[in-house]
Parts: structure tokens; C-alpha cells; sequence
């Protein structure tokens, strides 16, 4: 049975939509809930029809897997960005994280996730296939993995690196600026930036070390 804390059913039932969403906690929940009350009506219906729209009419992008409002997204359509170019991400928060630096002007691929077999995702779960039918299919120099600083990030680079090594000139990794375990949705603009700028040739790489085989 549902708590009786608020006086309204409705009350509870917005609170405990809002508080459902990450970073959302009870109290902030019910001082949106309170703010959207005391705005009017078509402010509350503005917001839920962007979210419909929203949830109903967006595309993932044929070509890269980022989201879109079109089947393939800006990025790729952009003829100013350099389709030799390919950066691999994990997942669509590190592509608006490595655009808002301002400093890669080439094209993306997001895999969906990394390779962990603790959670039971493997090669086949993510959208590898679809990256090597794409360096296979058009002319890329270099491909560059952009992957989080963690033991499965980097197993997932050390997998791809075998696959991608016939198909293109060069496959780096960008350096680690971000911290082990860190991920780049939470680095700053900065290192990001400068992660891609003094990226490295894949040669280079060594798995990092876990923290038991450091002692």
C-alpha cells in the first residue's frame, strides 16, 4: 500500500515518478512536483510533450549508433567532418562529452557498452560488428579508442585492436589523462581534450594492471 505522507494521491504518485529518475531524491522530487503545480497548465504539458516526442520519435543513427532526430545524425551528414576518422565510445554521454571540447572533428562509433563478462555482455551484445563493417566499407585512416580507463574498457581495446589492425593505417588510444576506473562523461573538457591530442599508436598499450598484481 502506498504511503500516506501527502495528502493527495496524485501529489504521490508525481513525487514518486520524479524521485524514479537518477539524481532525484524524495525532497527535490516534491519541490518539482510543488513548482510544476503552481505553473501554468501548459507549462506541465510543454514539458511532457518534449518527453513524449521525445522518447516516441527519437532515432539511433545508422551509422554510428549516437542518437539523432533523423536516421543518420548530424555529425555523420556534417561533409566539415573527417570521415577517416573514427572515434569508438562506449556510450552517447562520451560523445557529447568529447564535443563540447570543441578539439575532434571526425566521426563516432558508439559500441553500446564494453565487453564484461561478470555481466554477461560479450563481443555479440554490442555494436562491433556494425564498426568493422564501416572501416571495412569506407576509406578510414585511423580509428581511435576512446574507451573508459577501467579493466573492462581496456579488454574491450585490446578485442577491437585485434580486429580493426587489418583494416586500417593506424589504431590508437587516447592518453590517460582520465584517471583509472574514471569514465568521460565525469572528466573535465580539458583532459578530454587533451586525452584525444596526445593520443597514442594502439602498439603502446599494456592492459592495466589490476590492483592485486600491483602489490
Amino acid at each position: 500500500m502506498r504511503d500516506k505522507m501527502y495528502s493527495s494521491e496524485l501529489l504521490q504518485r508525481a513525487i514518486e515518478a520524479l524521485a524514479s529518475l537518477p539524481g532525484i531524491g524524495q525532497r527535490t522530487a516534491y519541490r518539482l512536483a510543488l513548482h510544476l503545480l503552481n505553473q501554468p497548465p501548459s507549462y506541465t504539458e510543454e514539458i511532457a510533450s518534449a518527453l513524449l516526442n521525445f522518447r516516441q520519435k527519437i532515432h539511433r543513427c545508422l551509422h554510428c549508433h549516437h542518437i539523432s532526430d533523423e536516421e543518420v545524425c548530424a555529425i555523420c551528414r556534417d561533409p566539415q567532418r573527417d570521415s577517416g576518422t573514427i572515434c569508438v565510445v562506449e556510450s552517447i554521454r562520451d560523445v557529447f562529452s568529447i564535443e563540447s571540447t570543441g578539439s575532434y572533428r571526425g566521426h563516432y562509433h558508439v559500441l553500446g557498452g564494453v565487453i564484461s563478462p561478470i555481466n554477461d555482455v560479450g563481443p555479440e551484445d554490442l555494436y562491433i560488428e556494425d564498426l568493422i563493417k564501416r572501416v571495412e566499407g569506407q576509406e578510414v585512416r585511423e580509428v581511435i579508442l576512446a574507451l573508459s580507463a577501467t579493466i573492462e574498457g581496456d579488454t574491450t581495446m585490446q578485442y577491437l585492436a585485434r580486429l580493426l589492425r587489418p583494416h586500417v593505417e593506424r589504431v590508437s588510444f587516447i592518453s590517460r589523462g582520465v584517471a583509472f576506473g574514471g569514465e568521460l562523461e565525469y572528466a573535465d573538457e580539458w583532459t578530454i581534450a587533451q586525452a584525444i591530442r596526445f593520443r597514442r599508436p594502439i602498439e603502446d598499450f599494456a592492459l592495466t594492471p589490476r590492483a592485486e598484481d600491483e602489490e
